[in-house]
């Protein structure tokens, strides 16, 4: 996938009830970064009031969080703006639309909004959204809908081509920030001068914009190993980037989601930043399944792969800053990796070991 002229337009991100936990990460990515849209409201009726930035990490944002669409569509007309999208921004398990986020679809259709969602339950497949949208003349946009199977690529081999430094952000958990440390990254190389590229591999990547990348979680088996090389070798042939930085999916572990695997063996990244939550004891979502511990995914990704892992990237929830700090110190003791928090933190540490990296390998 490539992205096309952006931003496309003026969005509501749609994540009643959910914003600030795990069910709300798309929404979550699309307040912190897009390009895809300009988000003006997120609709969470638990939470109205409050600014989606602050609530989040504390930054705020000039994005309301409000109750309703109505709410959302006045508050962007105050602002002297249109809305023209709405994105859900729910991620379900099992990515179903449930009746709630049904009927709020519906309403969206009926205001004159294009629907994007990256759910497995595909709104152009449900006969009343679709045919409401063909008589509102907007668009229903399923982004998890596989490519047809004749576009897409087997694994070839031309991942040896790639002249770039590769990168993966794999985690010891699903929905534990791998995709916001990897624009951090990039974003943090492109401030020191070097060029970067992040090959996304889920829908909040794509929401986001992002200019190469794939659906995992969508593909046939056969074809992951493939289209995950056609996305890395697409960003080296078009841009010739200094860093390709790959998103990570699932966990290796992972009991429901396991994910890692793949990248390493078709990616071929050269080095691994691990994201992981401190506070976790157990998969999310998954009591009674133990997180190994960290040294365990760091033995475990540098025995299958050529890759090594360069630092420790940390996720904040259920933690004091004080906690946070005393966390990333113990683990830097342990694994002699610096382990830092991303948002909140400073990665310079890390962004130094990616330079050192990319200069042994030129």
């Amino acid at each position: 996938m490539r992205a096309s002229e952006l931003p496309e337009g003026v969005a509501v991100v749609y994540c009643e009830g959910c914003f600030g936990n795990a069910y709300g990460k798309t929404a979550h990515g699309l307040v912190r970064y897009t390009q895809r849209y300009t988000v003006a409201a997120v609709v969470d009726s638990t939470l109205a009031g409050k600014d989606a930035g602050e609530h989040l990490d504390g930054q705020k944002r000039h994005m309301p969080l409000v109750a309703d669409l109505g709410s959302a569509m006045e508050a962007i007309e105050a602002s002297g703006r249109l809305a023209t999208h709405f994105v859900i921004g729910l991620a379900p398990d099992g990515g179903k639309l449930d009746a709630t986020a049904r009927s709020a679809v519906l309403a969206a259709i009926d205001a004159g909004l294009h629907v994007d969602a990256g759910l497995h339950s595909f709104l152009n497949d449900d006969d009343e959204l679709s045919a409401a949208a063909f008589s509102a003349g907007v668009r229903l946009r399923d982004i998890r809908r596989p490519p047809a199977r004749e576009k897409l690529h087997f694994f070839s081999g031309k991942i040896a081509e790639v002249g770039s430094l590769v990168l993966a952000v794999l985690g010891t958990d699903s929905g534990v920030g791998k995709r916001t440390t990897a624009v951090l990254l990039a974003e943090g190389l492109k401030r020191r001068g070097l060029t970067a590229e992040l090959v996304g591999t889920g829908q909040t990547a794509w929401l986001q914009g992002v200019r190469y990348g794939i659906l995992l979680d969508s593909l046939v088996n056969d074809f992951v190993a493939g289209e995950l090389e056609h996305a890395v070798w697409s960003a080296w042939d078009d841009a010739r980037p200094d860093v390709i930085i790959v998103e990570g999916q699932g966990s290796l572990m992972h009991p429901a989601y396991p994910g890692g695997f793949e990248i390493l063996a078709a990616a071929r990244p050269r080095g691994v930043v691990l994201q992981h939550a401190p506070a976790r004891a157990e998969y999310d979502g998954f009591p009674g399944y133990a997180v190994p511990a960290v040294e365990r995914h760091i033995a475990a990704i540098e025995m299958i792969s050529a890759a090594r892992v360069i630092g420790i990237t940390l996720n904040s929830e259920h933690l004091t800053a004080e906690s946070l700090r005393e966390a990333g110190d113990q683990l830097a003791a342990r694994t002699s990796l610096p382990a830092v928090d991303p948002v909140h933190g400073n990665i310079d540490s890390i962004l130094d070991v990616i330079e050192t990296l990319r200069s042994a390998t030129e």
